[in-house]
């Protein structure tokens, strides 16, 4: 897309560095920020061996995994990440209230033009883009995790947004090879609202003891044909955000079927979030997981 050459990527976790590749292999100019320095570092060796295990399936050559990586700068100041930006992706933690303080911190620094994207899994992107400064150049991106490797984008409009900055969001994400699809602002979106209550049935399951952790997730691979369990799928998504979609569901919906399963309370109450802390339905520790439950 012609007037989108620099990208701003506000979160340097697994979704922002994720994104950071996909945007950088799109042929864009990538900004990646993060407020802990240690953090950067990081996520750049995640792209880094990322790209390599493209290239090591023949997925881009090597000469293009080089470039992308050349295109990706890092920083600790926010007025270097966004200045002169033409998109902002926002990929904060799923926590609407770090996310409304981001926004306020980088309106000073933002273009009149530029475009501010949030890939939040489930927050109201009406509530978000009015604690901005530009809820008509407002949109949800919403990435898939792993997002160098899933093909769909969520295209969520806010009640402000513009029909152009939904056009250029379609564009710009159809640009990196993404397939997209339109969602109304409603909790969750579509893949969210469908998906993640039923981790939490899953859980709940297990709670009740209906299956061990093992158990489940061979009945779903084997009996519904899914690549991943639930309660492993639960661990890679991360079991906080896993309860934090649940909350914004239970909250917004105010029906009782969302309600989070106690067991995935009590879970990341104990800091057990799943691969990224090495402990959730599984244990990492060793060479191949072991079910916890």
């Amino acid at each position: 897309m012609s007037t989108i050459t620099t990208v701003a990527v506000l979160g340097a976790g697994q979704m922002g560095a994720g994104i950071a590749h996909a945007v950088a292999l799109g042929g864009y100019s990538v900004r990646l920020y993060d407020v802990a320095p240690a953090r950067l570092p990081l996520a750049q060796g995640e792209i880094a061996a990322s790209l390599s295990r493209h290239v090591g399936r023949n997925l881009v050559t090597q000469a293009e995994a080089d470039a992308a990586l050349a295109r990706i700068a890092v920083t600790t100041v926010m007025a270097d990440a966004v200045s002169d930006a033409d998109l902002v992706i926002e990929a904060a933690l799923e926590d609407e209230a770090v996310k409304k303080a981001l926004y306020a911190e980088v309106a000073p620094h933002l273009g009149p033009q530029t475009l501010l994207a949030s890939n939040t899994s489930s927050i109201s992107i009406t509530r978000l883009a009015s604690a901005s400064d530009r809820p008509d150049r407002f949109i949800g991106l919403h990435f898939m995790k792993p997002a160098p490797v899933m093909r769909l984008v969520e295209i969520v409009r806010g009640i402000a947004t513009s029909a152009e900055t939904h056009a250029a969001a379609v564009d710009f994400a159809e640009s990196l090879g993404k397939t997209t699809t339109d969602a109304e602002d409603f909790p969750a979106f579509i893949v969210n609202r469908i998906l993640v209550p039923m981790m939490n049935e899953a859980i709940f399951a297990l709670y009740e003891g209906v299956g061990n952790v093992a158990s489940i997730d061979k009945a779903l691979r084997l009996g519904a044909n899914h690549p991943m369990g639930p309660l492993e799928l639960a661990d890679f998504m991360g079991l906080d955000v896993v309860l934090a979609i649940m909350n914004v569901l239970y909250d917004g919906l105010a029906d009782s079927k969302y309600r989070p399963c106690p067991l995935l309370v009590k879970y990341v109450e104990a800091g057990w979030l799943g691969r990224k802390s090495g402990r959730g339905f599984y244990d990492y520790s060793g060479e191949t997981p072991a079910p916890t439950r």
